[in-house]
Order: structure tokens, then sequence, then C-alpha cells
């Protein structure tokens, strides 16, 4: 914290002396504390896919669409949409009344603005970008888009909730060159950001948005009415698990994200804690490869690491000694799913074996240089899946690197398509919802199309050809066997090495209420007593 940042606390502390009793006693249940799971570094959810990110900007920029708890896309801004007869043209009418934080309106060339930037980045944006006949603003409400060819599953990439989201800006920031993050953060969601008092490393805030008009419907996830219940949001960053613990236990902050499996027996004592499974779908982990620079550039050599590697390794340095909270995943899609396959799982099944995996590494030409692997030490779930990686790639005689930083320095170094040696990277650990992950349409890291793909960049035809085949399934059945496929050719590339299945904890005061589990918290509906 600077100067500045200490004497604007002073100052508000001493406003909140002069309050009287009930006043402060107000205020204070009008405010939601929360501890994220990471530094909020940056705030362009186009430019890059971290949850914290995504998280954050869904208080300030609202979807045309959003996904409901059952997968099923609803209108959000948009108030109708038309379909022609051959599925070519589509056209889409804004509801009344929508604003940007600055007081004016949202029209449809924002969103055509908005549209043509997310579409450059986001894995099923290009798809509709490759099909692009025409997408132009019609009037201040209306805007038409024509594809060469059907796409089904269109109002479900506008709506998903994995990143990067299609959330609609003000023109003037939507124009910003998608490679490049943006510097003004002006949305028409339930929340403004106070930016002014955003000290990275520390806190970030935001005030309820007076002029935001919420929908009728009940809400469900990204769907339905988003009614703000508290006026101001604080998220206090606290990358030291203890101090978050005792904070949340003396009613400092109201709600933490992903509280420490080791804390959780004592904050079970504490009556004024409530504790819960954040996501009953849970999160996939995820070992990913630089497939760009040798020695991942190898299929053999990933698959070595993936012979060196444990899974139950990975998952009780990640949640301790409950195993309940976790699975072994033999395959790429969420478990317990329809599509959850583990064909060609035999490499992820099978026991460990380092003299395999120290073969393939021969076969491989891995000749003992340095292998730089970028772990973010202030989320507790990557230090765990960075430490046991580190062991086991040792173990087969792997020179690793290892960089202990921040999650915020690892989701800018990992955009560098550079060598290791110019400032580039070999492995990163992170982790996919497991929302994400139930079919191949907004699964990020299960894309293998080269250049345009998640960092990391694979490249793997017969994953391509599984997921188009997906898309074009017309029964359950078609669109399992295309994910069997999928699964068979990423068993054999691996795009990632799957770290398993697990589940994590959210914890929150009693006088918190309406929080429901999902992919990522909701703030909208929760109130404070």
């Amino acid at each position: 914290m600077n100067r500045r940042d200490v004497l604007a606390l002073g100052a508000a502390a001493g406003v909140a002396a002069a309050l009287p009793a009930p006043a402060i006693a107000q205020a204070a249940a009008r405010t939601l504390r929360f501890v994220p799971q990471a530094n909020l570094a940056n705030y362009d959810p186009i430019w890059g896919t971290q949850f914290v990110v995504r998280n954050a900007s869904m208080l300030v920029w609202d979807t045309l669409y959003g996904i409901d708890s059952t997968f099923v896309p609803r209108r959000q801004m948009v108030e109708a949409e038309e379909m022609s007869a051959d599925g070519l043209t589509w056209t889409f009418r804004l509801r009344e009344g929508l604003r940007w934080h600055d007081g004016a309106p949202v029209r449809a060339a924002d969103c055509v603005a908005s549209l043509e930037r997310w579409m450059v980045r986001d894995g099923m944006g290009q798809m509709i970008r490759a099909l692009r006949q025409e997408l132009v603003a019609v009037d201040d409400r209306n805007f038409r888009l024509r594809l060469s060819a059907p796409y089904p599953k269109l109002l479900l990439a506008l709506g998903k909730n994995n990143t990067p989201i299609a959330f609609m800006m003000p023109e003037r920031i939507a124009r910003t060159d998608p490679f490049q993050q943006i510097t003004e953060y002006v949305g028409s969601g339930p929340m403004r950001f106070n930016r002014g008092e955003w000290v990275p490393g520390a806190r970030a805030t935001w005030s309820r948005f007076e002029q935001y008009v919420p929908r009728q419907e009940q809400p469900s996830w990204l769907a339905g009415g988003k009614r703000m219940l508290v006026d101001r949001i604080e998220w206090i960053i606290q990358p030291d698990a203890a101090t978050a613990g005792a904070a949340l236990q003396s009613g400092e902050i109201d709600w933490w994200e992903t509280p420490l499996n080791d804390l959780i027996p004592v904050m079970r004592r504490n009556r004024n804690i409530r504790i819960d499974v954040a996501d009953p779908l849970g999160n996939v982990g995820c070992m990913r490869f630089n497939h760009l620079h040798a020695p991942f550039n190898d299929p053999r050599v990933r698959q070595a690491v993936a012979w060196a590697v444990n899974q139950p390794d990975f998952m009780r340095a990640v949640v301790g000694s409950e195993d309940a909270l976790w699975k072994q995943m033999n395959g790429f899609f969420t478990p317990d799913t329809p599509n959850y396959t583990e064909a060609g799982g035999e490499i992820l099944s099978r026991p460990r074996d380092l003299d395999a995996a120290r073969r393939l590494l021969r076969e491989g030409g891995y000749n003992g240089q340095p292998v730089t692997m970028i772990v973010g030490q202030d989320i507790a779930a990557l230090s765990a899946m960075g430490q046991v990686a580190n062991a086991a790639l040792r173990a087969i005689g792997m020179n690793v690197d290892y960089v202990a930083t921040d999650w915020g320095t690892v989701g800018a170094r990992r955009a560098s398509r550079e060598p290791r040696e110019r400032g580039g990277w070999n492995i990163f650990f992170t982790w996919f919802a497991g929302a994400d992950c139930t079919n191949p349409a907004s699964y990020l890291g299960l894309r293998a199309h080269g250049d345009q793909a998640w960092f990391g960049w694979p490249t793997d035809p017969v994953i391509e050809a599984g997921r188009d085949k997906w898309f074009a399934a017309t029964t359950a059945a078609e669109e399992k066997a295309a994910c069997d496929e999928i699964n068979r050719a990423a068993c054999t590339s691996l795009p990632f090495v799957p770290t398993g299945f697990y589940r994590a904890y959210q914890a929150w005061r009693s006088n918190v209420t309406g929080i429901v589990p999902g992919p990522l918290p909701w703030f909208w509906g929760v109130s404070k007593s």
C-alpha cells in the first residue's frame, strides 16, 4: 500500500467513527467482504482465461445469454432472437433500458464490437468467426449475424460460463486489440468497479449500479435476475491461508472462496461459520505442457511424464486426507457425467512406471536440458501439484527449473510463445471447472488446433476431428462416440496430463445467506445481516 491508500483508509475510518452506531452497523451489513482464490492482477476477461478475472468480471460486464444450472442458455441482455428457416441468419434484439456504468445507453454496435473481439480469443468464437458472413448493427437495439453454415450451438457459445466469456463492453473499449489488455472497466452489469480503490495484491472493490435492471426470472447461475442485495463488495487479497482463516473466524471477512483443507476441522468447530462443497461438479487438475518447444514438442516426452506421475499423489497433496473429495480420472471428461469415458485411458490408469518413463525420455531425445516449471505458489492446490510433479520429474532424471511465483505472474508468462531461455516456459499447473469439461464445446484445455489453441498450443487433427463429430452429432449416442474418439486421441498426444478430479470447500459466516454452489461464486442474491 502506498501513502495515499493509507490516508484514504484513515479518512474512511474517521468518517465511520463519526457515524452513529446504528449507521455503522447498517453500512457493515451492506458490505460483503470476500477473499478470492487469487490476486486480481489484471482485469480483462477476453485477453486471458484466469478464473479470478472471470469471477470479478461477472460483477461488471453482462452477457447476451447466460447458462443456467441445467446447462441451458437463457436470454440475459437479449429480449428476443429470430433465426431464419435455413439456420444461417440470426437477428437479436436487446432489452430496453440497458445502460453502461457511465450512463450511456447500450447499443447494438457495442455488442457487435464486443463479439468481434471475443471471437478472436475463444474456441467456440473462432468457429463462429470462421462461418461469419456478416455481423452488423441494424439499429440501436438490433444486430444481425449471418453465417455460411448453421451453427446449432450458437446460443450456448454466447452464454457459456467458461473462459473467455462473451462479455459485452462499450464499443470504444471493445475495439481494443484482443491481444492487448483493456485499460477502462465500464460495463452494464449489476456492480460498478471502483478503479480508484484498486490496489493489486491488496484489494479491489465494487459498488452497486443503481441503474441496473435485472431480469424478472429467478436467478440460476448466469441466467435470470441478478439482484444485488448488498451495496458494496470488497475483495481482500490474502494469500496466507492462516491469516484468511483467522479473519473469517473473527468476522473480519464474510466469505472465503478456497479455504485450506487443513483448516476445515478447526473452522467446523466454530458455530458462526458454514462450510460446504463449492461446486458438486468439482475441478479437473491440469499439468499443462508447452508443445511448441523441446522437450515437450515430442509426444514421447509428454507420455514419459504421464508414466512418472501418480494421480493419488497429486490429489492427496491437494485435498489432504479426505479421500471422498477426489477421484482418479482415466479420461479427460468430468467423471460421473454422460460423456465421461476411459477409452484409451490406460496411460492414466496404470500404476506409475519410472523405468517406462525413463525409456520414453530417451526415445524422445531428452538430453538433460532444463525444464522450466512455473508454479502459482499463492494458490494452495497449484503449489501442491507443482511440488508433486517436481519430485516425480526429478526421479526420472529431468532437470527441473522450478519457478515459484504468484498466479498473476503465471497468467502473464504462460502467454509467451518464446523458448524458456527467453522468458517462456515448459510446464504450468491450473485446473478446469468440472462444469467446463462435461463436453467438447466448452473444454478449453482439450482444443488442439495449434496456434489458435489455448496456452501450450497443442496440435492434434484427430482430437479436432472428434470435436467436429461431436458438434455434428444428432443423438446422445453419437455425442458419446465422438467423446470416445477424442479421449483416445488425447491419451496419446496428451495436450495436458489430468492430475485428478477433486472437489473443494468454500466457507462463510453464518450471517451471510444466499450462497449457491456452482463453478464460480455467484454474488447476486447474497445478503448479509
